[in-house]
């Protein structure tokens, strides 16, 4: 072993889940359907829900590591090069000859708006015996994070294999999200679109039905939820204080500083991750208030991983 591995401290976040390259396009205003606008700016990304919140987490100071698949194409080595740079192990970011790397088409509109369309690619090969192949990665990291955005057989092997604190961001979100989800994650979630999707409401605006919400996702198996709000911060349940909810307000950022909100939930997510390996004395609410921060901070700058602060 060389003295270099022999010195390697521990990984502190765990991610298992997407990349995706993401091609924006900045327009006055979203098209509706079957309308073509002229838009103003474009520019390319790394995304994927996986990879920005390790990216999140790695630029608030934890050491992390990322479980994905890429397309043996010149996007996956770019983003290779990209990952390498910002400090997270890619030991298990593998290249796959037969596949191409994962995109995503972003439309952003001068008020912050998004709407995504994703083709996953290389995503979808991210099995079950990638968790066994980074056995030693799932032993070590304090916190597993975990998405939607591969395939689901994979991500609940992965969660049964660890054994730290695990988080399930549930996007993009399942009308009927299997339950194992739920139930194998120490921390579950979700924004407000996908909480009401999720308990089949038609939407979630208010504190008080983000609470009916968690409570909701409470009784179908999760343990502890977070449903984010944007502005209004986030509402946390647990499974152990059934009716007890903590309400964390989020700093208010003025209108005309949102520039893209295309990132944010995934700097929170990153964010919360880092704090929970990193300040595990903390009670969970100041964690939630340290990624809200972090999320708000990420509006104000274009793009998804170019907005993430760093600590």
């Amino acid at each position: 072993m060389s003295g270099k591995m022999a010195t390697r401290k521990p990984i502190e976040v765990l991610v298992f889940g997407s990349a995706i390259i993401d091609f924006i396009c900045y327009t006055p205003r979203l098209p509706k359907p079957g309308e073509t606008l002229h838009g103003h700016r474009f520019q390319t990304g790394y995304g994927g829900k996986g990879a920005n919140q390790c990216v999140a987490a790695a630029r608030q100071g934890s050491r992390t590591a990322l479980v994905a698949k890429l397309g043996a194409d010149s996007f996956g080595t770019d983003y290779l090069k990209h990952l390498q740079s910002e400090g997270v192990d890619v030991q298990h970011v593998q290249q796959l000859e037969d596949q191409t790397t994962g995109v995503a088409q972003i439309g952003v509109s001068d008020g912050g708006e998004n709407n995504i369309i994703i083709v996953v690619g290389a995503n979808n090969s991210l099995k079950s015996c990638d968790v066994a192949a980074a056995d030693s990665l799932f032993q070590e990291a304090k916190v597993l994070v975990c998405q939607l955005e591969t395939p689901i057989e994979a991500t609940i092997t992965a969660l049964k294999a660890f054994k730290g604190t695990s988080i399930v961001n549930a996007a993009p979100a399942m009308e009927n999200t299997p339950k194992e989800l739920l139930t194998l994650a120490s921390i579950f979630c979700v924004n407000e679109s996908e909480a009401a999707l999720m308990t089949k409401v038609p939407s979630i605006e208010t504190i008080e039905e983000a609470q009916t919400a968690t409570s909701e996702l409470i009784r179908l198996g999760a343990n502890i939820v977070i449903i984010t709000l944007g502005k209004l911060g986030a509402v946390i349940g647990s499974k152990t204080k059934p009716g007890v909810f903590d309400h964390v307000k989020a700093p208010v950022v003025p209108a005309e500083k949102v520039v893209d909100t295309t990132g944010a939930g995934d700097a929170f997510i990153g964010a919360l991750a880092h704090n929970l390996a990193r300040f595990p004395e903390k009670k969970l609410t100041e964690q939630v208030a340290a990624a809200c921060s972090v999320a708000s901070q990420s509006v104000q700058l274009p793009g998804t991983q170019s907005s993430f602060p760093r600590a």
